[in-house]
């Protein structure tokens, strides 16, 4: 009697066995959807370079900021230009092949102060560079940015005669740059410099003439009709 069971025990068991696989992949299914769910909702990671915690209201800010400096230089481009004005920069000054003639000078100097004792009277930076010039914008008014090396300073002393340089500490700190990128600046209107090595631009009428002075010789003139401070 017992072996009569065994048939439909093991009938119920198969039976039980399939259905548990078939609900297999719907359970599995259902786990993928709910974790796709999660991963869409979410929220992202923050990247390296992200501001965390802007608001609308900090963009919308800055945006506006954006807009009203091009505005402003946009204004200022027109105005020069209505004065009649070129915007030039230090490159502009250089004749062509000046620079591969410009390093070999300094290849040159460099292999000589192996030689130079160290604080002796040849042991001194010196002006290296040619008083070759560009004609392109002799005689016309122009507007570059420098950094101004007075002859003297004093807190309220008014200036008429200074430098100008391409990077900041020339003359003082560094050698002189070549006298084709050193400008000798002049001006009717003596000028109250608040800083020594200042931040400028210049704008006047540029003359490719030769001007010797004490701490560098300069290749160009320049008339001065304008200064402003030079905002970063």
């Amino acid at each position: 009697m017992k072996r009569s069971h065994i048939l439909p025990a093991l009938v119920l068991l198969s039976l039980s066995a399939a259905c548990s696989e078939a609900s297999a992949p719907a359970a599995d299914a259902e786990t993928s959807k709910t974790q796709t769910a999660q991963a869409t909702s979410a929220p992202a990671e923050p990247k390296v370079g992200d501001k965390i915690g802007e608001s609308d209201a900090e963009k919308a800010a800055a945006d506006s900021s954006i807009a009203a400096a091009a505005a402003k230089a946009l204004k200022a481009e027109e105005e020069m230009k209505a004065r009649g004005v070129n915007a030039i920069g230090w490159e502009d000054l250089m004749p062509e092949g000046e620079e591969e003639r410009l390093q070999k000078m300094y290849a040159a100097q460099m292999a000589a102060m192996y030689s130079i004792a160290e604080g002796s009277s040849a042991d001194t930076a010196t002006q290296i560079g040619s008083f070759n010039t560009v004609d392109t914008f002799d005689g016309k008014k122009i507007r570059m940015p420098g950094y101004t090396v007075p002859f003297s300073y004093d807190a309220k002393a008014e200036i008429s005669e200074f430098l100008l340089v391409p990077y900041f500490g020339a003359c003082i700190h560094a050698p002189p740059p070549p006298p084709n990128q050193t400008i000798f600046i002049r001006t009717d209107k003596p000028i109250l410099l608040k800083d020594l090595p200042q931040a400028v631009w210049i704008e006047g009428t540029l003359h490719a003439e030769k001007q010797e002075s004490d701490l560098a010789d300069a290749a160009y003139i320049i008339d001065l009709t304008r200064v402003e401070k030079y905002e970063y």
